[in-house]
């Protein structure tokens, strides 16, 4: 029944039969979804509550051959302005549940970095302090080792449990996962992870307070967090940092549209009002190019292109 919904032209009922009607969208922009503020629609946007939610999503997907993209936070995304063709399942706060236990945390894919740093610290647990500040969801941060300030998910993570390419169940231990400089087994694989467990240290809440006022002082200082962005543009090169070598290219404030290298930190480009996707992936191309002529240093854009975008806009990205 619900797979000849989705066949015959009723895939938002089909969808809804699965995860209720209140979470399932149609034609959503996704400019609501995405830290950057910019993208198109999406032509269903669906918000599953459980692991088996997500599994019979994906399944349905399948069998109607429809387009599939997975996303958490969005904190790291640029949306086509012409959007995403077929489903956007949205992996956030029906998909945040968190169990503590000794030193374990176990939580799921959906909960932000910053609640998760927030209940190590109600339960005096140390070793999540750098991440109080990454707007992301832990499955994200699962799959690009998300890390700042000298930390990594890598240094913390036990196991993840994900749904594979068969979106059967399976558990893989922290050393399987070949976690890397904004890496993983989740690039090479197309996985989802639904969950996670970490462990983690007992600590001094004082220190561990202090250190996380520290770094959200720095970020504030540093960071234009006072504008849309999607997080730091560009990987750090070998040698370098990329805010300065862009810095140093005389691209402070340089813009595009709407989008423009941050005055604040060269490393990050902003939405200045109303940027559209367009003018951010023109900055990032004018951005790597000036850089690579300068100084021939090649930029590897962190943020990642979702949705149709020109074979040459795209190229290298």
């Amino acid at each position: 029944m619900k797979n000849e919904a989705v066949k015959t032209g009723d895939p938002a009922e089909a969808f809804a039969s699965i995860v209720g009607s209140g979470y399932v969208l149609t034609d959503e922009p996704m400019e609501r979804h995405t830290s950057m503020r910019v993208g198109g629609p999406a032509d269903y946007f669906i918000m599953p509550g459980s692991a088996e939610e997500l599994r019979q999503v994906l399944e349905l997907c399948d069998e109607a051959e429809m387009p599939v993209f997975v996303m958490g936070n969005g904190s790291n995304l640029l949306v086509s302005d012409d959007g995403i063709r077929g489903a956007v399942i949205r992996i956030g706060k029906r998909m945040s549940g968190i169990s503590v236990e000794g030193e374990t945390v176990r939580a799921e894919a959906g909960i932000l970095l910053s609640a998760l740093a927030a209940a190590a610290l109600e339960h005096e647990l140390s070793g999540l302090e750098f991440a109080g500040g990454i707007p992301g969801s832990l499955g994200g941060a699962c799959v690009m080792n998300a890390g700042a300030y000298g930390g990594e998910m890598k240094d913390v993570l036990k196991r993840v449990t994900c749904l594979d390419e068969n979106h059967t169940v399976v558990t893989f231990e922290a050393e399987e996962l070949c976690l890397g400089y904004r890496s993983s087994i989740f690039m090479k694989r197309p996985m989802v992870a639904v969950s996670a467990e970490l462990e983690l240290k007992r600590g001094n809440r004082d220190q561990m307070i202090a250190v996380m006022d520290d770094f959200r002082e720095r970020r504030q200082s540093k960071q234009p967090l006072e504008l849309p962005s999607a997080g730091s543009t560009f990987k750090r090169p070998e040698g370098y940092f990329a805010g300065k070598l862009i810095m140093d290219a005389g691209l402070r404030g340089y813009r595009i549209g709407g989008a423009k290298v941050s005055e604040k930190h060269c490393g990050f480009i902003v939405n200045d009002g109303d940027a559209c996707a367009a003018d951010v992936l023109a900055l990032i191309r004018h951005v790597r190019k000036t850089v690579a002529e300068q100084f021939g240093v090649q930029l590897e854009p962190e943020v990642r292109l979702v949705g149709s975008f020109r074979e040459e806009d795209s190229c290298g990205l």
